[in-house]
C-alpha cells in the first residue's frame, strides 16, 4: 500500500473516531443515566431541597389555595403563611419520599411511552403528592389547608408532537448502547496504525476528540437555552434550568474529563514527536559529520 493511500485511509478512520467518541459519550449517558430508573431517581433527588424547585412548589401550592378561598384583605397574609408552611414541609423526610415517587412515576410513564407504540402525550398524575402536602399542612394547623383541592391534576412532560422525534433519538441511543464508544476505539487504533507518522496521527486524534468534546459542551448549553426559551411564561425557568443541569451534570462531566484526556493525548504526542524528530536529526548529522573524516 503507498504512503499516500495509508495517510487517506489513516485521516477517513481517525476522523470518524474522532465523531464517534464523543457521541459515545452521549449515548453512553442516555443508556446508562436516562434509562436507568434508579440512577434517574438518584440524580433528581437532590432537587427535592433546591430553592427554585421548592420556591415553585410553593407558589403552586398558593396558587391552588387562592383559587379555592377567598381570604379578602387577609389573602397577603395567607400567602405569605403558606408559603412559609409549605417551604418547611419541603425540608422533611416525607416531602422527600413523595419527590421520588413522583419522579419515579414520571420517569416509568416517559419510558413506556418512548418503547411503546401508543401517541399522544405523556403525562403525571400528581394528586398523591398533593395529597400528602395537605395532609401535612392539616396537621399543623395551616389556615385554609382542608381547602386544597385533592384532584386528578396531570402535568405534561412530553408533548404529543414532539414524542415521535424523541422515540427516535431513544431508539438510537439504545441501539448503539456501548457500541459506539467500543467502535471509535477501533477505529482510532486502526487509523494510527495505517498512519505514515504515527505521532502525528496520535496528535491528531487527541486534538479530535477535544474539539468533539467541547462541540458536545456547546450543544448542551444550546439545549438547555432553547429548552428555557420555550417554557410557557407561568412556568418557573429556574426550576426547570436546574433540572435540566441536574439531568446533564453526569454528560458535562465525563465530557470534560473527555476533553483534557484529548488535550493531554495532542501535547504528549506532539511532545514525543518533537523529541523523535531531534534525535532524528542529531544521528544524521553524526552519520553526515563521520562520512568527512579521512
Amino acid at each position: 500500500m503507498s504512503r499516500i493511500l495509508r495517510g487517506v485511509l489513516a485521516a477517513v478512520l481517525l476522523t470518524a473516531a474522532c465523531l464517534a467518541l464523543p457521541l459515545g459519550t452521549v449515548s453512553l449517558w442516555g443508556r446508562f443515566q436516562l434509562a436507568d430508573q434508579e440512577r434517574y431517581v438518584d440524580t433528581m433527588a437532590p432537587l427535592a431541597e433546591n430553592p427554585a424547585v421548592r420556591t415553585a412548589v410553593s407558589d403552586a401550592v398558593a396558587r391552588a389555595v387562592n383559587e379555592e378561598v377567598d381570604t379578602g384583605s387577609l389573602q397577603d397574609a395567607v400567602d405569605s403563611y403558606v408559603h412559609q408552611a409549605v417551604r418547611s414541609f419541603s425540608t422533611t423526610e416525607a416531602y422527600r419520599n413523595a419527590w421520588d415517587a413522583a419522579n419515579r412515576a414520571a420517569h416509568k410513564a416517559v419510558l413506556q411511552a418512548l418503547r411503546g407504540e401508543e401517541g399522544g402525550e405523556v403525562t403525571i398524575e400528581l394528586a398523591p403528592l398533593v395529597r400528602q402536602l395537605k395532609a401535612q399542612l392539616e396537621a399543623d394547623g395551616v389556615p385554609f389547608a382542608d381547602n386544597i383541592p385533592v384532584r386528578e391534576n396531570r402535568v405534561t412532560v412530553l408533548r404529543a408532537d414532539d414524542l415521535a422525534q424523541v422515540r427516535a433519538l431513544t431508539d438510537f441511543l439504545e441501539a448503539v448502547g456501548v457500541w459506539l464508544p467500543l467502535a471509535s476505539l477501533v477505529l482510532a487504533a486502526g487509523g494510527i496504525a495505517l498512519a505514515p507518522r504515527r505521532a502525528v496521527a496520535v496528535a491528531g486524534t487527541g486534538l479530535g476528540i477535544a474539539l468533539g468534546a467541547a462541540a458536545v459542551q456547546i450543544m448542551t448549553g444550546i439545549g438547555r437555552r432553547m429548552t428555557l426559551g420555550e417554557l410557557p411564561p407561568d412556568v418557573p425557568r429556574d426550576a426547570v434550568g436546574a433540572v435540566y443541569d441536574a439531568l446533564t451534570s453526569s454528560l458535562r462531566t465525563a465530557d470534560w474529563w473527555l476533553l483534557g484526556f484529548g488535550l493531554l493525548l495532542a501535547l504528549g504526542a506532539a511532545g514525543y514527536g518533537y523529541r523523535a524528530a531531534r534525535r532524528s536529526r542529531a544521528r544524521d548529522a553524526e552519520g553526515t559529520g563521520g562520512g568527512r573524516e579521512p
